[in-house]
């Protein structure tokens, strides 16, 4: 298992819940393909209401609007990852959309006993 730290890239995957591929929830599709492509994490946010191109706002508190909820799967990890990431998600993705950015990793690490640990492990002062 690896780590990463320092200057990363993140990328965000916005979906609807009822997109479905081959039978399966592309956003569990994914998350699957993220993690045999060996990158270091995914996380897949399902929200309470938004809207997209069609402009039409799903939500959780109307019972017909809240079947294709937004859905958000976050990915960080290093350029080189991204950018063979972004050329599977171009085999897989059937709408949608996807952003990338810069984003600066602070990973926090359990410390020593006793004490609290800010980034990389460190003890904080």
């Amino acid at each position: 298992m690896r780590g990463i730290d320092g200057e990363q890239m993140l990328v965000r995957v916005f979906l609807g819940e009822a997109k479905m591929v081959d039978g399966r929830p592309l956003h569990r599709q994914l998350l699957d393909l993220f993690r045999q492509e060996g990158l270091a994490g995914a996380t897949v946010l399902k929200g309470c209401v938004g809207f997209g191109h069609a402009r039409v706002v799903r939500t959780t508190t109307v019972e017909y609007l809240a079947q294709d909820l937004p859905v958000v799967i976050e990915v960080v990890d290093s350029p080189g990852h991204v950018e063979t990431l972004l050329a599977r998600l171009d085999q897989v993705m059937t709408g949608g959309l996807v952003t990338v950015e810069r984003a600066r990793v602070l990973r926090y690490d359990p410390g020593p006993p006793g004490g609290r640990a800010g980034p990389e492990g460190r003890p904080s002062s």
